[in-house]
């Protein structure tokens, strides 16, 4: 993986790209900019209607994402997971955003995420 191969630095700033994509994505309820950084097996699982269903779901509970704050980074031999602080408009509190990443196809993608 050439990911791997770069800083922790230069991970974090390509990786927070892609997560910032994906929660600006889910905040629009944007089904094809949502799923443009997944893998294929992602993507498999994602349909348009289980996206809308989850975002007015969590939106009309916590309200959007806000503030996101880098917690670890973790190396694996054939992926790399990050977990952030995450936080909403909606409620207090810190929560937990997680997305694992894999190189596909030549292109860093996500093959996992959640907020919880």
């Amino acid at each position: 993986m050439k990911l791997l191969e770069k800083t922790d630095e230069e991970i974090l700033k390509t990786l927070n790209s892609i997560m910032d994509n994906l929660m600006d994505a889910s905040s629009d309820i944007d089904y094809e900019k949502f799923i443009v950084d997944f893998s294929q097996r992602m993507k498999n699982l994602t349909t348009e209607k289980s996206l809308n269903e989850i975002c007015k779901d969590y939106q009309s509970k916590k309200g959007f994402f806000t503030k996101r704050e880098f917690v670890s980074l973790f190396k694996r031999e054939d992926s790399i997971a990050i977990i952030w602080r995450q936080n909403f408009s909606k409620v207090k509190g810190d929560f937990v955003a997680e997305a694992v990443f894999i190189e596909e196809n030549q292109k860093v993608v996500v093959d996992h995420a959640f907020v919880f």
